[in-house]
């Protein structure tokens, strides 16, 4: 595709409140993780000092500015990953001291962080949409990527996935557990969802994962019943779409879960119905 975003991984050094507090006040060698829990590196401390291979540091150069914070030392830079920009503040957050952070945008974070972590809500949200080896999946909002890297886990054979904001995707760079969307199967478009299903081909899809930010007046087209048509046009016959909402209005007496589900079904989706532990419909385009 001619907007595909080349994806380039940031290498260096992570590190959590959690983390440089377990190394304060050590005079040791040991074997901690550097990269949020995905590997473990050698390094040692001495008054308040770290060396990591040929690099030595103050500790306090590397100590995140708030608890939830993620600082990286890339090359002789050091920084937090965290950026603000005319559409808001954005950060890493971190989620504990070897675990996947997630994404937070003005103060809302982009995955679920209570009872599962957020490498774990991704899964669960692969797993509803039923991916399976070989299978074609669309994947409309990229955010970190955990989504379209378990698909391709569970066997998915070509990824399309989709993310507007240049700025997420940057946060992406800088994050370890992002990597796997440099995978050769993972096509990553930086356009606006919206725009772009409208030239994708007829029931080109086996698996739509639809995870849009949370339902609100700036995100309404995402849960609009135009684009549910797109999305019903794009599947093939026998494909599956998992549409994560979260639970909006799911005590009160007029529920958005349920305007969701009606357009759903306007749409033309067939045995629609919501998984309460996965926080998503999931809805068939019947033979």
């Amino acid at each position: 595709m001619n907007n595909a975003y080349s994806f380039t991984p940031v290498k260096g050094y992570w590190f959590t409140s959690w983390l440089v507090k377990d190394l304060k006040n050590r005079n040791t060698c040991l074997n901690v993780s550097l990269d949020l829990g995905l590997t473990r590196e050698r390094v040692c401390v001495n008054n308040n000092r770290i060396l990591i291979k040929d690099i030595e540091l103050d500790i306090d150069s590397i100590t995140p500015s708030e608890e939830d914070r993620i600082v990286l030392l890339e090359s002789d830079r050091v920084y937090e990953i965290a950026v603000s920009t005319l559409k808001g503040y954005y950060k890493l957050k971190a989620t504990g001291m070897e675990s996947p952070p997630t994404l937070e945008i003005n103060g809302i974070h982009m995955h679920r962080i209570v009872g599962l972590n957020p490498w774990e809500d991704a899964t669960l949200k692969a797993s509803r949409a039923r991916i399976r080896q070989g299978s074609i999946v669309l994947d409309t909002c990229t955010g970190l990527g955990y989504t379209a890297i378990t698909s391709i886990e569970r066997g998915a054979s070509k990824i399309v996935s989709t993310e507007i904001d240049p700025t997420v995707l940057w946060i992406a760079e800088r994050n370890p557990w992002s990597r796997g969307l440099r995978d050769e199967r993972i096509t990553i478009i930086n356009d606006d969802v919206l725009n772009l299903v409208k030239y994708l081909e007829d029931s080109f899809f086996d698996r739509i994962i639809h995870d849009p930010p949370r339902f609100s007046a700036s995100t309404g087209d995402l849960y609009g019943l135009e684009f549910y048509r797109e999305l019903f046009r794009v599947l093939k016959p026998g494909g599956i779409l998992y549409h994560y909402t979260g639970l909006p209005g799911f005590k009160s007496n007029y529920s958005i879960l349920k305007g969701i589900k009606n357009r759903l079904e306007k749409a033309g989706f067939s045995r629609v119905y919501f998984d309460r532990e996965s926080q998503g419909f999931i809805a068939w385009k019947l033979l």
